[in-house]
């Protein structure tokens, strides 16, 4: 039964050493990407900071967002020219209530309203 057990343990440990093992080679290739493929973490933030700066076209989909709104709103997947053209009472209470007055005001006064922002937000507009 001692053995078995001795067996048991090894076996074990082995396992928990080879998975810890694949763990560190996984990091490694995930944080340097030594082959040239794939992305790095470097990479995967650039990116990611890259996505946050919007293209801004010339042309007017709707006349209550500013330039980069309207860009910031593409670049969710959301046409702008559908999106209601003024902006009622109960919706700017509905605003005030998901998103806060100090949020509501920001955006108003021209901020970019982010994804969290629209997801908030979106039954207001409806």
């Amino acid at each position: 039964m001692k053995l078995f057990k001795k067996i048991l343990n090894i076996f074990f440990v082995s396992l928990g050493v080879i998975f810890f093992i694949m763990i560190l080679v996984a990091t490694f290739f995930w944080f340097t990407s030594p082959l040239g493929k794939g992305n790095s973490l470097s990479t995967v933030i650039t990116n990611f900071v890259g996505k946050n700066k919007v293209k801004v076209d010339n042309v007017d989909k709707n006349p209550l967002l500013t330039g980069e709104q309207e860009a910031q709103l593409e670049t969710l997947g959301i046409d702008p020219s559908t999106l209601p053209t003024e902006i009622t009472a109960e919706m700017k209470a509905c605003f005030v209530v998901k998103l806060g007055q100090t949020r509501t005001n920001e955006i108003t006064g021209g901020s970019a309203p982010t994804a969290i922002d629209f997801f908030k937000a979106r039954s207001c507009i409806k």
